[in-house]
């Protein structure tokens, strides 16, 4: 400890936190593969827009790797299990007890979107239409004027089920939903609050506009012709929308950011970098000593609920697959197992925006170039509908992150009175485990084009692994 008599320079540099910037802390010889990282990691997002297509390019990424599915092997060492398409967890076994001691990163595959109503074609002034309902958190002037793709499946009474991606490659037509032009705004929109001056009921998609053919007597032609081109592309009719899982999102790819190309823009950041980053993370570990558990789920950006969600028996339910093969599949060993279990709830945080710093109480912030960021509780205001990591656990990962160059910060979720928001930690928790939301910053966060650092990116992978190293 030092003295009273010491130089007030060295006490300040030993005694204060200084705020680091993450392109400070990576060593040169790691460029090139944080190069590969993100260029596969743009890869990601691209083929990955919709939580059924994250699914797919996940266990592609998986069985390049060795991992195997676990209804088509005894094996334990390199598994994974398919949840209905919308979700996935993986399994790695390490080389110590099976039953003792597990490490879990928890991430989320869905983003906020406009989803396609059941019976979602309509016309009106001879304009074919989508109705949507929103799905999430959204500004919805956001999604206005802009190219749309549409990403989903369809699934027939025989059992068949149709994928459907329009608006992807070059040659294909894109979606719209148009804004009203200015010269007409004032009193329908400009003079109200901007949650209401697009109503959910206009977030409508133009979709065609030719008629089906020259009959005038036959009544709406042109949603005729649109669902006639679905039909012979797809085998679609308008009955089959019910049983559809239909998707409208941002069209295009991810972009590099910036002239020195520091940043990715890309719809679904949130929470496909930590996804990904995960997912990585399992596969490139070294000899871990501890099993490793990785959940990539759905349902998060509407409260978790559902079959495909974290609020599920999800964790409980792969790991009895596992554990039976050990023989060992008893409940009151899987939910041991998960009470010892140390979980990192992989999530992003807000990064501060230069135009907006009066939402974020700034010495409690999240930074672009930040690093790592830990969010020892989520919750709104009052730390309500949180998760709370406790102070040793909390310690135990400043020493292990320490220990790997891991640049890392605690970050809240804006002013404690401005908002807030919750995370699936709050439901590993329930097991009574260890966990804390870990992720990155996000600019533009639930937009249809968030911002992310690669140098945070890149941290934050290097920080998954030593966990699971560990």
């Amino acid at each position: 400890m030092l003295g009273k008599k010491a130089d007030p320079k060295d006490l300040k540099k030993a005694l204060f936190l200084e705020r680091e910037n993450a392109w400070d802390h990576i060593p040169e010889a790691q460029l090139k593969s944080m190069k590969t990282y993100m260029s596969n990691y743009r890869s990601f997002l691209d083929y990955g827009k919709t939580e059924r297509e994250s699914v797919d390019t996940a266990i592609e990424i998986l069985e390049k790797a060795g991992y195997v599915d676990i209804r088509k092997t005894k094996d334990t060492k390199k598994i994974y299990y398919n949840h209905m398409g919308r979700a996935v967890a993986v399994f790695r076994q390490g080389k110590g007890p099976i039953d003792k001691n597990l490490r879990i990163l928890v991430a989320h595959i869905d983003s906020p979107r406009l989803d396609l109503k059941q019976y979602p074609l309509y016309e009106d002034e001879e304009i074919a239409m989508f109705k949507t309902h929103y799905y999430g958190g959204i500004k919805k002037y956001q999604w206005l004027s802009r190219p749309l793709a549409l990403h989903g499946a369809i699934a027939f009474p025989d059992g068949t089920v149709n994928t459907i991606v329009i608006g992807e490659d070059d040659d294909d037509p894109v979606f719209t939903i148009a804004d009203l032009l200015p010269h007409l705004a004032g009193k329908a929109q400009m003079d109200k609050k901007a949650n209401e001056f697009i109503p959910a009921e206009k977030l409508n998609i133009i979709v065609g506009g030719i008629p089906f053919s020259n009959d005038k007597e036959v009544k709406d032609r042109v949603k005729l012709h649109v669902l006639s081109l679905l039909n012979e592309t797809y085998g679609i009719t308008e009955q089959d929308f019910v049983s559809a899982d239909l998707e409208i999102v941002p069209a295009g790819k991810s972009r590099d950011v910036g002239l020195d190309r520091a940043f990715i823009g890309a719809y679904g950041q949130d929470d496909r970098v930590c996804s990904y980053a995960s997912l990585r993370a399992v596969i490139d570990a070294e000899d871990p000593e501890v099993s490793s558990l990785i959940l990539l789920l759905d349902k998060e950006e509407i409260g978790s609920e559902g079959a495909t969600g974290a609020n599920t028996v999800i964790a409980e339910l792969v790991l009895g697959y596992v554990l039976a093969r050990h023989g060992l599949d008893q409940s009151g060993v899987i939910r041991r197992l998960l009470a010892n279990a140390q979980c990192l709830s992989a999530d992003v945080n807000a990064g501060v925006h230069p135009d907006w710093k009066e939402v974020h109480e700034l010495r409690n912030a999240g930074y672009m170039n930040g690093g790592l960021i830990l969010s020892k509780f989520t919750g709104v205001r009052g730390k309500g509908g949180s998760n709370e990591a406790s102070a040793e656990y909390v310690a135990r990962l400043r020493n292990l992150f320490d220990k790997n160059g891991i640049i890392w910060r605690v970050a809240e979720l804006g002013k404690t009175d401005e908002g807030g928001g919750g995370t699936i930690a709050k439901f590993m928790s329930y097991y009574t485990m260890n966990v804390i939301d870990a992720g990155v910053s996000v600019l533009d966060m639930h937009s249809p084009f968030e911002i992310t650092s690669k140098a945070d990116i890149w941290m934050m992978y290097q920080a998954f692994k030593a966990f699971l190293e560990d």
